[in-house]
């Protein structure tokens, strides 16, 4: 692991070649229908893998200075790319309407990786530079620790990574082995609250499944209901904005369900809807 943080002789030709398969991989993975909502492709849409990716370059390079540069290269060949091949390949825009996103942090890979490379030092000021790091990546582990638990297994591969990462961090980046425990305090004081409120607020996904109309007529004298809760409830409301009804829906955990809307004579329609995250299809059966 040492040799992974610290002893990779890092010069500018591996750092862009790096630099641009991790760019081409990436946008492999927004690109493949099978890996949409998976860990595979959480790479295209959150940091924690942008963030080992930094923190190898920080670790591998002779100076502030060189780190600070590296990491700029390094994100300004990698995140154009993942928009420019989709660009090519899929006739898109995605450079011009969501690169702009990236631009502050591209630029912001300047300050942070000349700032970062003084973790080398091995002094207890260290922990201080890497602390908001942990408490990012601890903001991540808790949103796909969510993610994982409503739609088990998706995304348990991101959430091991990010939890296996922020124990690994304090014990790959220091020698001292006052700052290692203290790291490791500190990353395991995270993991805790954030899995604490991962479990105490789990995720939800709020949708209407119905409006009334042609394809579904109801009211509020209808029933409707799912025949497994553990997915979460349905209800009739009344919506202001559009002057009728609809069939809301509070998702707890991704799968197939199954919906049952019942007239006030008793006759039932029913639904099979198939869950996924914040997404969703209906059949009728």
């Amino acid at each position: 692991m040492k040799k992974l943080f610290g002893e990779i002789n890092l010069s500018w030709k591996r750092t862009i070649i790096f630099a641009i398969i991790a760019g081409v991989y990436t946008a492999i993975m927004a690109m493949i229908p099978m890996t949409k909502d998976t860990s595979f492709a959480d790479i295209t849409v959150s940091f924690e893998v942008w963030i080992f990716f930094g923190i190898l370059i920080i670790m591998n390079s002779k100076s502030a200075k060189d780190s600070a540069l590296k990491c700029l290269v390094y994100f300004l060949i990698s995140q154009p790319l993942v928009y420019l091949i989709q660009d090519v390949i899929k006739h898109s825009s995605l450079f011009i309407t969501y690169y702009r996103n990236w631009v502050i942090w591209t630029v912001a890979t300047i300050p942070m990786g000349f700032i970062g490379y003084y973790m080398k030092k091995d002094e207890w000021w260290g922990l201080l530079i890497l602390a908001p790091i942990l408490v990012f990546l601890g903001e991540h582990y808790s949103t796909y620790l969510s993610k994982t638990m409503f739609s088990f297994p998706y995304h348990l591969l991101t959430t091991l990574f990010c939890l296996g990462t922020l124990i690994i961090y304090p014990i790959a980046i220091f020698n001292n082995k006052k700052n290692k425990v203290v790291g490791i305090v500190i990353s395991i004081l995270i993991i805790l609250v954030m899995t604490g409120l991962a479990l105490s607020k789990p995720a939800v996904y709020n949708t209407t499944i119905f409006v009334n109309g042609e394809e579904h007529k109801f009211d509020n004298t209808y029933k409707v209901y799912l025949t497994d809760e553990s997915f979460g409830k349905v209800y009739i409301v009344f919506e202001k904005n559009i002057d009728d009804y609809m069939v809301n829906a509070e998702f707890k955990k991704a799968g197939k369900a199954e919906l049952v809307l019942e007239s006030p004579k008793g006759e039932k329609e029913i639904y099979e809807i198939d869950i996924k995250d914040h997404t969703y299809s209906v059949n009728k059966k």
